[in-house]
């Protein structure tokens, strides 16, 4: 840090400034000092540095996978948000499954994040006791607690459900279907349940039978899982409307309907869930009810900003909502 001075021609309380909070200090200065760090290669010693700040300069990201684009996105808008303020984002992933998220949240603990976020809600006690004791801000993400651990930023996977319900009732289908992943074995998508959970009660209120809600394969993360799903399904006798609980599964199932000769929407109608790239690109356009991943993740970052500058009266429960967007395998 000292040659890094030398160089710029500032102090090292300017250098050290510069790189922990670079909107502290004027563009000019911030330009010099940069610049001296890339001819140098000067690396800040974190650890030594987190001694005197208390502070280590990463928040822990725990979330079941990054093959999901939403997921992906989400840790992008938290990273766009936390970036200039000298945070970076350290990934933990749990496949779904209880036993290694625990495993996740004690390892990024030893670490001594300064915050944590982590997806869903629905954990063992042992877990959620550990991420209570964490010190730190905890905030929980793709889901709507009523008692979050700390703070949450999400929306209601069960009203998600409910909206399908009503969507697919409303557009005159009585046979309406469910499809999502099993609820039994150690990889459970409980966000996925939460969904099913709501179309349960959707189609009760509406007066219609519940079913056709089939629960097959593993957490959602494949076409494959979605194309068996339908498979099953047809087995069965098929439906007039089938909500899936990811576009991941919905485009898997849109895909065996076109190998059956099985037409969308004309014999069957398809709802899925996170607006996903692939559904607004293949053909027949995949209807859907959408979040915003990266909002998210920018809002997630946001709180965690002001929590971590003290400002503790912040919402304990951010809901973002979500969307339905018909298009055309609603008909």
């Amino acid at each position: 840090m000292r040659d890094v001075s030398r160089l710029a021609g500032v102090s090292p309380m300017t250098v050290s400034r510069t790189l922990a909070a670079p909107g502290r200090v004027s563009q000019e200065t911030r330009a010099r000092v940069l610049a001296a760090v890339d001819r140098l290669g000067y690396v800040p010693d974190r650890g030594a540095g987190s001694l005197s700040s208390r502070r280590t300069g990463f928040v822990a990201l725990i979330v079941p996978t990054l093959t999901n684009p939403n997921f992906a996105d989400t840790a992008a808008g938290l990273t766009a948000v936390l970036g200039p303020r000298g945070y970076q984002p350290l990934i933990g992933l749990t496949g779904y499954s209880a036993t290694e998220e625990a495993t996740v949240v004690r390892a990024m603990l030893s670490r001594r994040p300064d915050a944590i976020v982590v997806a869903g809600m629905h954990r063992p006690e042992g877990t959620r006791d550990l991420l209570a004791r964490a010190g730190v801000p905890v905030v929980e993400i793709w889901d709507r607690p009523e008692a979050p651990i700390d703070r949450a930023v999400g929306f209601s996977n069960y009203e998600v459900g409910r909206l399908a319900a009503r969507t697919l009732a409303g557009l005159g289908a009585a046979r309406i279907a469910g499809l999502g992943p099993e609820r039994t074995g150690e990889a459970r998508d409980f966000r996925g349940e939460e969904r099913l959970r709501g179309l349960r009660d959707g189609l009760a209120a509406a007066g219609l039978s519940d079913g056709l809600i089939l629960h097959h394969g593993r957490a959602a993360g494949a076409f494959a899982h979605g194309a068996e799903a339908m498979t099953e399904l047809l087995a069965r006798g098929g439906a007039e409307a089938v909500f899936l609980v990811s576009d991941i599964s919905a485009f898997g199932a849109l895909m065996e309907c076109q190998r059956r000769g099985v037409r969308v929407p004309q014999d069957l109608m398809i709802l899925g869930f996170g607006d996903f790239e692939i559904g607004r690109q293949c053909v027949p356009r995949l209807s859907t009810i959408a979040v915003d991943p990266v909002e998210i993740g920018r809002r997630t970052g946001d709180l965690l900003l002001r929590l971590l500058d003290g400002e503790a009266e912040q919402p304990t429960v951010i809901d973002l909502g979500f969307s339905l967007l018909l298009r055309e395998t609603t008909g």
